[in-house]
């Protein structure tokens, strides 16, 4: 009896005030690739050394995008479930199941279930989560060059007190998420003379 061939999908960028939210479809088709966590459990230099591995030996990978226009008209959620359903799309692989890191599935033309924990669980969910989160830090790094007074490089748009203050200084710019209590705070203060 052959395996079943799984599909991991994750995330990485739903809780940044800017920026793109990724998702990450990985089949590994049972190769081994040592060293698997939840990319928020390793370094970044592990992610860097882990994300080409997982490229080159799992069966099928694809990644998929949602851009702060799209966070900023449906919502953090459905725009989540967008980029999740362009990664599996991406495949060229059908798997028999997909499993997806939390607690909603968006609808696939393939069986699926949410799996709460399951970067922790699963070796293809913690490959597609390695794969989104280094390829959203890449999208910001980028970001850090067109906007250097955020320190996109250093915290990738996450709400830490630099990004707060930068954003209280300077209001926000166009890849913050206006949508986002603390972005529509700045733009209010900044708007009063």
């Amino acid at each position: 009896m052959s395996k079943i061939l799984i599909c991991g999908v994750d995330e990485a960028g739903r809780g940044p005030l800017a920026g793109p939210v990724v998702a990450a479809a990985v089949v590994l088709g049972g190769n081994i690739i040592e060293g698997l966590r939840d990319s928020k459990k390793l370094s970044n230099a592990q992610r860097r050394r882990l994300a080409p591995r997982i490229r080159d030996h799992c069966l099928s990978y694809a990644l998929g995008v949602s851009t702060v226009e799209e966070i900023d008209h449906y919502n953090i959620r459905r725009a989540t479930m967008f980029a999740m359903q362009r990664a599996v799309s991406g495949i060229i692989v059908c798997p028999d199941e997909v499993l997806v890191d939390g607690d909603f599935v968006p609808d696939f033309p393939y069986p699926s279930k949410p799996l709460i924990g399951g970067d922790n669980l699963v070796e293809e969910i913690m490959a597609a989560s390695i794969l989104a989160k280094t390829m959203r830090d890449d999208i910001m790094l980028k970001y850090d060059a067109d906007y250097p007074i955020y320190g996109f490089a250093q915290h990738k748009g996450y709400c830490t007190t630099t990004h707060l203050q930068a954003l209280a200084e300077n209001g926000p710019c166009p890849i913050h998420r206006h949508s986002f209590a603390p972005v529509k705070k700045a733009m209010v203060v900044r708007k009063e003379p």
